[in-house]
């Protein structure tokens, strides 16, 4: 290796690590920017069919307001609806926890020094339920992140193009071919497949005789978002607190329930929705995961599979280019 190509990767490898600390800093900022931007493009869904038949001022004011209204009644109604079923099955579990008697399985568990599962569960629901009281009741970042996506929204083509502008003037079509491609299209898909798991556990949870149906189904459809485990982890989450709380039958109920949505997403809604916006190798898939945990925490986890399939889609695209140059740089013989 020469000196120049070993100074180069140097310096590429002190780059990363001073984007990493540079980005784990600024988490929050990031986080919040991030948020917004992703709020204002599926915003801008709606806006580019509405502003066809009226003005884009009034097709932004309409679009805007109607987010709020949409944010404030979801706030209002299943917002409160899941903490007050997250502090009811705490009490159960506490409740639970508290019996002398213990089931056989808890006994199985406590034989093995597993019993500290239950109370991890128990834990763990009460930090998310701290959590999402905290998003609730932070008004001020959800004011300052409405207004940064009202922004993005009024000036959005402004600021893509200046970004774009940022970079050199050959990849600028083909980033964002894949821009689009990757990271719009698997945000668009991933949100859809997480309403429509929510909506179906939420239905049927109560149909089989589960309780905290809308609690339950929330947690989900959030874990949902983690492609390739994250379906896995929240049917093995709520069959255990479902177990814990209500006993075996009811949790063999929802296991079962949960079982059949996941297939019936995994089969049929999921090739509707994300067709080809996302087609990575598992190996890759999980790399991608690891990585983004380690570098951005939980917003890492969400960002790192579009990033990698823009990065797949941007590698197939230039071998792509670089097979079809022979054929179409070739020159045809001269007849003789």
């Amino acid at each position: 290796m020469s000196t120049t190509n070993l100074v180069r990767y140097l310096l590429i490898v002190a780059s990363a690590a001073v984007t990493v600390l540079l980005f784990n800093y600024f988490a929050g900022t990031i986080g919040l920017f991030t948020a917004a931007g992703i709020v204002a493009a599926l915003l801008n869904i709606p806006l580019a069919w509405l502003e066809r038949r009226i003005p884009r001022p009034l097709a932004i004011a309409v679009v805007f307001l109607g987010a709020l209204l949409l944010a404030g009644g979801f706030t209002a109604l299943v917002g409160l609806q899941v903490l007050n079923q997250g502090q009811s099955l705490v009490l159960d579990l506490r409740k639970t926890l508290g019996e002398q008697d213990l089931s056989p399985m808890h006994r199985f568990l406590e034989g093995y020094g597993l019993d500290k599962i239950t109370q991890l569960l128990q834990a763990g629901l009460v930090t998310g339920l701290g959590v999402l009281q905290t998003l609730f009741t932070s008004a001020f970042t959800g004011i300052f992140g409405a207004v940064i996506s009202l922004y993005m929204l009024i000036d959005g083509e402004k600021l893509w193009r200046g970004f774009l502008g940022w970079l050199p003037d050959a990849h600028r079509d083909r980033f964002e071919r894949t821009f689009k491609q990757s990271f719009l299209g698997f945000i668009h898909g991933q949100l859809l497949l997480m309403l429509f798991l929510t909506l179906s556990t939420a239905v049927v949870f109560p149909l089989v005789g589960v309780r905290y149906a809308l609690l339950l189904a929330v947690i989900v459809g959030v874990l949902d978002a983690i492609p390739g485990i994250g379906a896995t982890l929240g049917i093995v989450l709520v069959t255990a607190l479902v177990y814990a709380s209500q006993g075996g039958d009811i949790a063999l109920r929802a296991l079962i329930a949960s079982l059949l949505l996941g297939q019936l997403q995994d089969n049929v809604v999921h090739p509707r929705v994300m067709g080809k916006a996302m087609e990575l190798n598992p190996v890759v898939l999980f790399l991608a995961l690891f990585i983004g945990q380690r570098t951005a925490g939980l917003l890492g986890v969400f960002l790192s599979i579009p990033i990698a399939g823009m990065v797949s889609i941007w590698i197939q695209s230039v071998r792509q280019e670089q097979g079809a140059l022979p054929e179409t740089n070739a020159e045809p013989q001269a007849s003789p």
